[in-house]
């Protein structure tokens, strides 16, 4: 309520500065949690703003994942507005396990049914929905074996029911893909009727054919949360700028028009992100997993659209694949794709597929040798690269369906509207800031004011971070110690106005 009481006075207060499209905001992204800076291969230490490596997720604290266990078997995302099923164990014996799952034509029809914590309207999430929940200080067991009781998955079990693969019936370790209601409109595999699932166990969103895997009868089976409430979420409301820019007015993010044209190391790729001055702003940042995948348009592809998997509004670069075909790029994200390998646990990162998601998929039996190149997993997937290398190293791809490997992948960038309300001049004039940039204590002083104020510090989406009262002659020493390195916003009410001032904490 605090956000709203801020932007409302400041509305009142400046009218003709605040863009409308702020208050039609719809939902947030959440943050992935990932906190963690990893270089090429292994994590280091916090970056200083300007040198190598920084700008990826890390970097950008966003809306940190809230949840409240409502007690009743439910969750509530309080960033997002949705409603969860606390727990994948439908048959109720207190384990989750292959016992659990449901084809997906069972998990969209057994919506209809489910009743829990006298709410009667729940649903089977979309494909986005879904994502908003994955956190990426996950651990991909991918080639692990023996007890997961250590492993870390890309779900929050503090407050979610969440098992790996049942290996006693059979399954991987990794065998945890959540149904979704988003089909992909298009086809992988030899013609498979796909949809896009949500991996808690390996942090992937991939398309999975929704009848019975090679060699078996009986369709495949999925984990199952059902979801309710705030059924805006993941629909898009873009406008576009007439200066290279695309608002997504549902979100509150700005992105850029075009891609960069070319692929990109990783590394490479958040350099160019840091220091971009396109259409004169100077706050681009490389999205992270759950920003970028929140422009992926899932009802559109090379094979049906003749597009990539966006919106036409923005422009988007093509590609000669590995087949020789035209098709469209993978984009990185700044989120890195940790792995539980010793020495090399940060070696790649998360990018979206916006053409179709590749892969050389081998002939059975395994080992014949003989490789078909096709759509595997689906024009909206998510996956990951080495951060640096050849190419030319992986002929065959990667893992158990060959996922192409390219490195060198594109950037689209993207920044917070909400910034150009904090930029402005005429708000900020009155409210000074000593020293700028900040090192661990704020001193701020407001002129012409002898006002009780309550400060906030919030961060470049709105969140806020930190906030307390005190008067004009005691705004010496705002203990920020505890913020990360970055850019901030200093809010402090009086009672008749707010004022607004940027700040940099070193």
């Amino acid at each position: 309520m605090k956000n709203i009481k801020i932007f409302f006075l400041f509305w009142s207060t400046v009218i003709l500065l605040v863009p409308v499209n702020l208050f039609s905001q719809t939902y947030k992204i959440v943050d992935t949690k990932q906190d963690v800076f990893y270089g090429n291969t292994v994590s280091i230490s916090e970056p200083a703003s300007g040198s190598a490596f920084y700008g990826q997720d890390a970097s950008y604290s966003g809306n940190q994942p809230s949840y409240t266990d409502n007690g009743d078997g439910t969750v509530t995302d309080n960033v997002t507005g949705l409603m969860w099923s606390q727990t994948c164990d439908f048959n109720g014996d207190g384990m989750i396990d292959v016992n659990d799952k449901l084809s997906y034509t069972n998990a969209v029809a057994g919506a209809d049914t489910f009743s829990l914590a006298g709410y009667n309207d729940w649903r089977l999430p979309s494909i986005k929905e879904q994502y908003s929940l994955i956190v990426f200080s996950g651990i991909d067991p991918s080639g692990f074996t023996g007890s997961t009781d250590n492993l870390i998955p890309f779900i929050d079990t503090d407050y979610f029911g969440f098992n790996y693969g049942d290996e006693d019936a059979g399954e991987r370790i990794i065998d945890a893909q959540m149904a979704t209601t988003t089909l992909y409109v298009s086809t992988t595999m030899m013609g498979d009727e796909t949809m896009f699932g949500v991996n808690f166990a390996d942090g992937r969103i991939k398309g999975y054919g929704t009848g019975p895997m090679p060699q078996q009868t009986e369709d495949k089976l999925f984990y199952v949360y059902y979801v309710r409430g705030n059924t805006n979420y993941g629909i898009n409301d873009f406008e576009d700028n007439s200066d290279g820019t695309i608002t997504d007015n549902a979100t509150g993010l700005m992105w850029t028009k075009d891609d960069n044209g070319e692929g990109l190391i990783w590394q490479d790729a958040l350099e160019y992100a840091e220091s971009a001055t396109t259409s004169g702003y100077s706050d681009w940042r490389l999205p992270n997993a759950k920003e970028l995948q929140s422009i992926i348009d899932y009802t559109r592809s090379p094979a049906t659209t003749s597009s990539a998997a966006i919106d036409p509004i923005f422009n988007c670069s093509t590609i000669i694949d590995e087949g020789d075909e035209t098709n469209y790029p993978f984009f990185w994200s700044s989120t890195t794709h940790a792995n539980w390998v010793t020495n090399n646990n940060g070696r790649a990162a998360a990018y979206l597929c916006f053409g179709e998601a590749l892969g050389f998929m081998e002939a059975m039996p395994p080992g014949s040798g003989d490789y078909t190149l096709m759509d595997v997993h689906g024009a909206g997937s998510q996956r990951s690269d080495p951060k640096t290398g050849d190419p030319a190293d992986y002929p065959n791809g990667n893992g158990p369906q060959g996922d192409v490997v390219r490195i060198f992948n594109y950037v689209r960038l993207v920044r917070d509207v909400a910034t150009d309300v904090y930029n402005s001049e005429v708000i900020k004039k009155d409210l000074q800031i000593f020293p700028n940039p900040v090192d661990d204590m704020l001193n701020f002083n407001l002129q012409n004011s002898d006002d009780i104020l309550n400060y906030s510090i919030l961060n470049i989406t709105g969140q806020i971070v930190i906030n307390g009262t005190c008067s004009n002659q005691e705004t010496s020493g705002i203990n920020i110690e505890m913020l990360k390195s970055g850019i901030y916003f200093l809010s402090v009410e009086t009672s008749t106005k707010v004022y607004f001032n940027k700040f940099v904490k070193k």
